[in-house]
């Protein structure tokens, strides 16, 4: 007989633990009996004050789990109760943010997470209330726990509260977290969500404040920290221009996939791919950029999706513990594409791979990194002269290329002695040697010039005394192997550029066009430049790519140079299917590689593929079925990046494999068979015709969900193929599934041959649809088992509901056989039958409209329905139409008859 609040009062006030809390699990229900009353409810919320400062725990904990319940209720009853969060509820779980006990600090974090999302909090209680609380609670003198928590919860409410607030308030007390030199654990949660405050604070702030600290945090003492900034590379180089993201991020990345510590390796492995794609152009390949100022839902939709298809598929086949990263978005796009179009005259321009890759530098990646960072200690800001060399720096062969400072062939190999060819060939081709051969460098001296030979040797002997200490590593001690050979190497290329450099000519100005002889040409030049006999290129003309010549084998393995991302990180990449790698990284490094070969090949454009086409062809054969089943469920993603020429080339033979895989590689293919088809031409796609037939087999009986995706998949296909394909090869197929034993393949396999009927019918001539009907009025409608003659009913169901037949046709050619199974012996024939009559055909206008015998034979069944034996199939002659629904009737009919 107590009132809501007397109730409420009295197990407040219980020293029985359990009733307490049963107070703070129904304050909701207490709000909403008396939410009339504006006295009433404030009461309420007064006694959840006094609630919050009970010594118990789980009291305190079971009150913050209904604080978001409470807010909401709040906020829909604002005019009578205003204020009431800000005022009641916010100072309980700002303060318990701060609570001894663990639960309760759990509870109230979520708390606070799931009003910042449902954006309960306003702005100035976030300025105010909030933000001034996880200050404080990050200061040195706090409690370890505390600031740990606190930090994870800034970082997580950053992009909610928005930039503006991150910037002011949270930004700078972040990179005070990201220095903490007493607690690991801090700098690790810094580290792991370094990507998140990147992306909400923009381009200017991440590369003036974060990243000098994520520097710190990638070469930290605590291999935790390190591996946590792997996993964030990608956010972190989204947030940056081209520059820095090719110049600073990419050499950092290098040092992680160094690292001495195994897991660290591991976790930068799986980050190469998706730090790949963010070299992504727009122009050349499509990927969609995050620009500030400019919402993704400014890109087209088909570009924003393009990678994320076969993820979504696979995750959903594989489960959880085969989750990779394959979904890239690119970051913020920096002027590249204009200083492109400066100095090379077109974004998308000719590439040419330099014949003879023996020519290019002989440097370890190592010395690549560091020499990669002193460039940009020596580049201006303007990012035209950044493509021009310095005038005053070295010798024309100081115009390297950034691109060939990375070479796969002397990546792996341990440097020789170099050769100055290019006399020689002068002597021979009477030409003088010209500096514009490599006339657009980036303004960094070459690996053979004295400048850089002394900066080399010394950085090359203090990366070799801090590796020393990890000798036990094989891949330290091959790295130690590299540098020793890149110093003694270094040490002759400095003798024999001082005697030569001489004779050189300063390099120019201005960018000189690209006409030198074979092995000083850079891998962008013009083709109206190039001779018809030079070295084989590819022209990317935004849809095509059109080979001018043929690479020999040999010539192909060597030609990995190209333009998009630092070889050194490419390099890297092409090794993940090393088999040396699976032992000394990651076991499933194989798999990795192949979940973000789409991004990598989009990124790289069609005009690169040779770069990766044996890449690609090793893990097509890869042991592991995974890595093959990751590469069946993408295949059809990579045709679409390389065009109709190269997947006829390079994907139709790996797809015919997948296609006698194993049923976990083949159902990959087969749940995106018209996606890969459709891009084939007309006369390779018919060829796969006479291979629909084999998906009927499979290597257990009982995977039914195999042949629901092929029935899904040839109702797609019926656009791409003529009539007659489809009566010869898919009808055979369509009759089979109709008849399968599990009632899912059979629904869906109505739906194909509906849909079979209606192509073949519209065809002329209509000969194809005419016996097509008389072939399941044969096999079905007269079939001796009643469940071949009720699926002959459902075919008709389906073709009146999707107007596959116009009505004049369907009273022709299937009613007069459908009439006749009213007086079929089995009573769920005559049940679906009465339903189909009464509730889909007699709403058509057809035979609403028209006195014809058609409508009078029709009446005259429904009629002798309603007088049947069974009660059933009389309900169901009798209903009318509209009060009851059609689906739910055919669902249940099914399952109750099979």
């Amino acid at each position: 007989m107590l009132t809501p609040l007397g109730r409420l009062d009295k197990y407040a006030a219980s020293e029985n633990i359990f009733n307490r809390q049963m107070v703070a699990r129904s304050l909701l229900d207490t709000l909403r009996e008396v939410c009339d009353d504006e006295g009433d409810c404030v009461a309420v919320l007064e006694r959840i004050g006094r609630l919050a400062d009970d010594s118990e725990p789980t009291v305190r904990a079971e009150l913050m789990e209904q604080v978001p319940h409470i807010a909401l209720f709040c906020q829909e009853n604002r005019p009578s109760i205003p204020y009431a969060f800000s005022k009641y509820l916010l100072p309980i779980v700002v303060r318990y943010l701060a609570d001894q006990n663990n639960q309760v600090r759990k509870t109230s974090q979520a708390a606070l997470l799931a009003l910042l999302e449902q954006e309960l909090i306003e702005r100035f209680d976030v300025e105010t209330k909030v933000c001034p609380v996880l200050i404080e609670l990050t200061a040195p003198d706090s409690n370890d726990d505390v600031k740990t928590e606190a930090v994870a919860i800034m970082c997580k409410m950053a992009p909610m509260v928005g930039k503006d607030i991150t910037e002011r308030l949270i930004l700078p007390r972040f990179c005070e977290m990201c220095c903490d030199c007493r607690m690991f654990h801090v700098r690790k949660v810094c580290a792991a969500n370094f990507g998140d405050i990147c992306s909400v604070v923009g381009q200017q702030a991440t590369e003036e404040m974060l990243l000098p600290r994520f520097f710190q945090l990638c070469s930290d003492n605590v291999w935790g920290v390190r591996k946590a900034c792997a996993e964030c590379f990608m956010a972190v180089s989204c947030a940056t221009c081209q520059e820095i993201r090719r110049t600073k991020l990419s050499a950092l990345f290098i040092n992680l996939i160094s690292d001495p510590s195994r897991w660290v390796r591991q976790a930068a492995f799986q980050s190469l791919g998706p730090f790949i794609s963010t070299f992504a152009n727009p122009s050349s390949s499509g990927q969609c950029f995050r620009e500030e100022g400019r919402s993704s839902e400014d890109v087209p939709a088909e570009e924003r999706s393009r990678i994320t298809d076969h993820d979504a598929e696979e995750e959903e086949q594989i489960g959880p513990e085969d989750d990779a990263p394959a979904d890239f978005s690119a970051g913020p796009e920096s002027a590249l594409q204009d200083c492109a179009a400066e100095t090379f005259g077109n974004s998308a321009g000719d590439i040419s791979v330099p014949e003879d890759s023996s020519s290019l530098c002989t440097l370890s990646s190592e010395s690549h990194q560091e020499a990669a960072i002193d460039e940009n200690d020596k580049k201006p800001a303007n990012c035209k002269s950044a493509f021009r060399p310095e005038v005053d720096t070295s010798s024309p062969d100081s115009t390297l290329l950034d691109q060939e400072l990375f070479n796969s062939f002397h990546f792996w190999r341990t440097p020789i002695l170099e050769i100055d060819l290019d006399k020689e060939l002068q002597q021979d081709s009477g030409e003088p040697l010209s500096p514009e051969g490599s006339g657009d460098a980036s303004g960094v001296p070459g690996p053979g010039s004295p400048n850089i030979t002394m900066a080399t040797r010394k950085e090359l002997e203090e990366m070799i005394e801090n590796l020393e200490p990890h000798m036990d590593d094989p891949d330290v001690k091959a790295q130690v192997e590299v540098l020793s050979a890149a110093l003694r190497a270094s040490s002759l290329d400095a003798h024999e550029e001082a005697s030569s450099g001489e004779h050189r000519s300063e390099p120019q100005d201005e960018l000189p066009d690209c006409h030198a002889d074979q092995d000083t040409c850079v891998p962008l030049i013009s083709a109206a430049e190039e001779s018809m006999d030079a070295t084989p290129h590819y022209v990317h003309g935004g849809s095509d790519v059109i080979a001018s010549g043929g690479f020999s084998p040999d010539e192909e393995r060597r030609s990995k140079v190209q333009d998009v991302v630092p070889q050194a990180l490419l390099d890297q990449y092409l090794s993940m299917t090393d088999p040396s790698r699976a032992q000394t990284v990651d076991t499933e490094i194989a798999k990795h590689c192949a979940y973000s070969l789409p991004g990598v090949a989009l990124t790289l454009g069609r005009q690169n593929w040779h770069c990766l086409r044996e890449t690609y062809e090793t893990l097509a054969s890869d042991m592991q079925w995974k890595v093959r089943r990751t590469l069946a469920f993408s295949i059809h993603e990579l045709a679409v990046i390389l065009g109709d020429q190269l997947t006829a080339a390079d994907l139709v033979p790996i797809f015919n494999g997948f296609l006698k895989d194993l049923d976990e590689v083949r159902i990959g293919v087969l749940k995106h068979l018209h996606d890969f088809l459709k891009l084939l031409h007309i006369d390779k796609r018919r060829e796969y015709l006479y291979q629909l037939q084999e998906f009927l087999v499979t290597d257990n009986s009982r995977n039914w969900r195999f042949r629901a995706e092929l029935a899904e998949q040839l109702i797609l296909l019926l656009e791409l193929y003529s009539p007659r394909d489809v009566y010869d090869y898919l009808r055979p197929i369509a009759l089979n599934l109709c008849a399968d034993k599990v009632s899912s393949v059979r629904w869906i396999s109505y739906k194909l041959v509906s849909e079979m009927v209606k192509k073949l019918h519209t065809a002329t001539p209509p000969t194809f649809g005419v016996d097509l009907i008389n072939e399941l009025v044969e096999n079905f409608g007269r079939c001796p088992k009643w469940s071949g003659r009720q699926a002959f009913v459902f075919v008709c169901q389906t073709v009146i509901e999707d107007d596959c037949l116009p009505m004049d046709q369907f009273a022709v050619h299937l009613m007069p056989h459908l009439l006749t199974l009213a007086n079929d012996r089995v009573p769920n024939v005559r049940v679906l039958l009465a339903k189909t009559l009464r509730q889909t055909l007699l709403e058509k206008e057809y035979f609403l409209a028209s006195a014809s015998c058609h409508q009078e034979a029709v009446e005259q069944t429904i009629m002798a329905l309603q007088m049947d034996r069974d009660s059933d199939v009389k309900y169901f002659a009798s209903i009318h139409p509209s009060s009851t629904k059609i689906s739910e009737d055919a669902v249940s009919t099914a399952s109750s008859t099979y």
